[in-house]
C-alpha cells in the first residue's frame, strides 16, 4: 500500500477503505508517513469529505492508535464534555469543577487552541504551576480523591489524534465535519467517560457556519458515541457572538472564576448551566429541572469555585495566589479602543474577533508556535448595544504597541454599527441532540 494511492484516491473523490485508513493512521503515527503527505491527505478529506463509514473508521483508529483509558475503578457516574470550538469559549473551566460539586466523576482529556479558537489547556496553563501533563495513574488517582481531573493529549492516550490535531491547525485544514467528528469522539472513547455532552457551535465565530451544518456534525458525533456504548447529549449553541466578555488565556481564567463565584457574563454562566444540567440528566438520570436546579445551586452556595481551587492545587498551581488575583500574568501593554460613531452594535464578527486575539498573541499562527498566556482583549460592548461616540469597545492586551496596532485594526474590522436597534431574537441554545 502506498500513501501516494491513498492521495490520488481521496483527490478524485472515492471513499478510503478501513485497511486504507488505518495504514494511514498506523504509518503518520509512527513517524513514516511525513507531514507534507499528511496534510496533502487532509486538505483532500477538506474538499472531498468523507462517508460516515470513513469517519467512523477514523475514528476508530486514532482511538486505537495508543492507550484506551478504563474508568470502572472510579466510583459513580464518569463523564466528559467537550466543544467544537469558538471565541471566549471557557465552559469546561466552569463545567468540570460544576459537574465535579454535583457528584459526578470528570474525567476531562482536552486540547490547544485551533486557529481563531482557544484552547482549555492553553488557558488552565496560563495558570502558574498548573500541570496539564498527568500520567494515566495520577490522572484515575485525581479522580478518585477530588472528583476532576483535567489533561492534556499525554502519554499514549489517542497520539494520532494529538499528531494531527496539531498539523490542521496549521495546515487550515481545521474546518472539516469528519475530521473535527473523529478528532474529538477519538479523544472520548480513548479516555473512557461512560456519558459524554457535546457542545457544538454555529455562527460567525464557530467551524460550522450554519445551524444545519452543526446539526449535522452533532449527530454524527452522538451516534459514533452511542455505537460504542456511550450515553451521548449534544447542545448546538449559537456562536455568533463572543461567549463572555475575556477572550484571551489569562483572561479568561479570570472571567472563569468570576462566574464561579457568582459574577459575571449571564450568557456564559447559563450555557454552564445548561451543559453541567445535561450531564447530569446522563448521569443520574433525573429530570431537566432537577438537574438544572442541583447545578444552579453548588454554584450559587460556592461549592463549585471551591472545588475550581482544589482542582489547581491538586495539579501544582497555587489557590491562594490564584484567589487573591496575583498568580495570572500581565499583559505588558494595553490599550483602549472607542466607539468612532453613535450607533447599535448591529454585528461583531466573531470570528474576526478571534483572530484579533490572536494577533495580540493568545494563538498560534502556525504549529509550534509559543502563545502569550496574558494577550487578549475584554469586551465592554456586545452585539445589540448602543455606543456614543468615544464610549470605550474593548481593551487590547499584548506584549508591544505593533501588535496593539495590528489587534485594533482587525477588529475594528469585524464591527458594524447600524442607527436602528436590530433584535436579538436568536437563542444561545438553538436545540438539543440526544
Amino acid at each position: 500500500m502506498r500513501m501516494a494511492d491513498l492521495l490520488n484516491r481521496k483527490k478524485a473523490g472515492k471513499a478510503l477503505t478501513d485497511a486504507e485508513i488505518a495504514y494511514f493512521v498506523s504509518g503518520f503515527t509512527a513517524g513514516d508517513i511525513p507531514d507534507y503527505q499528511a496534510s496533502a491527505l487532509l486538505m483532500a478529506i477538506c474538499l472531498r469529505g468523507m462517508t460516515d463509514q470513513e469517519t467512523a473508521a477514523l475514528t476508530d483508529c486514532m482511538a486505537r492508535s495508543g492507550d484506551l483509558l478504563t474508568l470502572s475503578s472510579l466510583h459513580g457516574p464518569t463523564v466528559d464534555k467537550h466543544s467544537t470550538g469558538g471565541v471566549g469559549d471557557k465552559t469546561t473551566l466552569i463545567v468540570a469543577p460544576l459537574a465535579a460539586a454535583c457528584g459526578l466523576q470528570v474525567a476531562k482529556m482536552s486540547g490547544r487552541g485551533l486557529g481563531h479558537t482557544g484552547g482549555t489547556i492553553d488557558k488552565l496553563e496560563s495558570i502558574p504551576g498548573f500541570r496539564t501533563a498527568l500520567s494515566t495513574d495520577a490522572f484515575l488517582r485525581q479522580v478518585e480523591r477530588i472528583g476532576v481531573a483535567v489533561t492534556g493529549q499525554t502519554g499514549n492516550l489517542a497520539p494520532a489524534d494529538k499528531a494531527l490535531y496539531a498539523l490542521r491547525d496549521a495546515t487550515e485544514t481545521v474546518d472539516s465535519v469528519a475530521l473535527i467528528a473523529a478528532s474529538v469522539m477519538s479523544k472520548k472513547l480513548a479516555a473512557g467517560a461512560a456519558h459524554i455532552v457535546l457542545d457544538v457551535k454555529c455562527g460567525s465565530g464557530a467551524f460550522m457556519e450554519t445551524q444545519a451544518d452543526a446539526r449535522r456534525l452533532a449527530q454524527l458525533m452522538v451516534e459514533i458515541g452511542k455505537r460504542c456504548g456511550r450515553k451521548m447529549a449534544a447542545l448546538v449553541t449559537d456562536m455568533d457572538a463572543p461567549l463572555g466578555t475575556h477572550i484571551g488565556n489569562a483572561l479568561e481564567v479570570r472571567e472563569a472564576m468570576e462566574i464561579l463565584q457568582g459574577r459575571g457574563d449571564r450568557a456564559l454562566r447559563d450555557l454552564s448551566l445548561a451543559l453541567t444540567a445535561q450531564l447530569l440528566q446522563l448521569g443520574f438520570g433525573v429530570s431537566a429541572e432537577k438537574a438544572r436546579e442541583t447545578a444552579a445551586q453548588k454554584l450559587s452556595c460556592g461549592a463549585a469555585f471551591e472545588k475550581f481551587l482544589e482542582l489547581v492545587a491538586a495539579q501544582g498551581g497555587s489557590a491562594q495566589a490564584l484567589e487573591s488575583g496575583t498568580a495570572l500574568p500581565k499583559a505588558k501593554c494595553s490599550r483602549d479602543v472607542f466607539a468612532k460613531q453613535d450607533g447599535c452594535l448591529a454585528a461583531m464578527q466573531t470570528r474576526a474577533v478571534g483572530e484579533c486575539a490572536q494577533i495580540l498573541g493568545a494563538g498560534r499562527a502556525k504549529k509550534g508556535d509559543a502563545i502569550d498566556p496574558a494577550a487578549g482583549l475584554i469586551l465592554h460592548k456586545k452585539p445589540w448595544d448602543f455606543c456614543r461616540r468615544g464610549e470605550p469597545l474593548a481593551t487590547l492586551y499584548a506584549a508591544d504597541e505593533a501588535k496593539l496596532d495590528a489587534g485594533e485594526a482587525r477588529f475594528f474590522a469585524a464591527l458594524t454599527f447600524r442607527q436602528d436597534a436590530p433584535q436579538n431574537t436568536r437563542p444561545l441554545v438553538l436545540e438539543t441532540i440526544c
